[in-house]
């Protein structure tokens, strides 16, 4: 399992853009992650799933919140990685006015999730291959603060606890 002073681990992520940005077109959009974490301090949160009833009504929100709390602290981004596909992790940020706040960042066959080991088998549950429920800050590519959920729980990995540890 991913650990403090681990460098981030290289995989694809996919952000959906709702309109033209940054030399990005509309749709599903593939980064690399030693490219988006060179030079800035990242503040990542990964959950089981888009829609979800913990990861909906308290994770993201939680985030979206404190925003500008995690940025006072010297944060340059917020991520939220989830085992889903683009087009859904688009649709959730919409729904949960991420915009701007917190990428949505698709993890859809699991590269980082398993590379950073922190797959999490649902598949009894219907749900397959998940994410558990972390939070980490990498600074210039490096991981200086992780923590990770015990099962079920949601405790560790909230936008208080990171900025507590911040």
């Amino acid at each position: 399992m991913i650990k403090v002073g681990d460098h981030l681990p290289e995989a694809t992520l996919y952000e959906f853009y709702d309109v033209e940005a940054n030399g990005c077109s509309v749709g599903p959009n593939a980064f690399k992650t030693s490219d988006l974490v060179k030079d800035k301090k990242i503040a990542i949160f990964g959950l089981p799933g888009a829609f979800t009833p913990t990861c909906s009504a308290q994770h993201v929100p939680g985030y979206v919140r404190h925003v500008d709390d995690l940025k006072a602290k010297g944060v340059d981004e917020i991520w939220c990685v989830s085992v889903n596909d683009a087009f859904v992790m688009g649709a959730w940020g919409r729904e949960q006015q991420a915009a701007g706040k917190v990428r949505m960042m698709a993890d859809g066959s699991a590269e980082l999730t398993k590379a950073m080991g922190l797959e999490f088998d649902l598949t009894a549950r219907g749900l397959g291959l998940r994410c558990q429920r972390f939070s980490m800050v990498v600074d210039h590519g490096v991981v200086t603060h992780v923590s990770v959920e015990d099962a079920g729980k949601f405790e560790v990995s909230s936008a208080e606890a990171m900025l507590a540890q911040l």
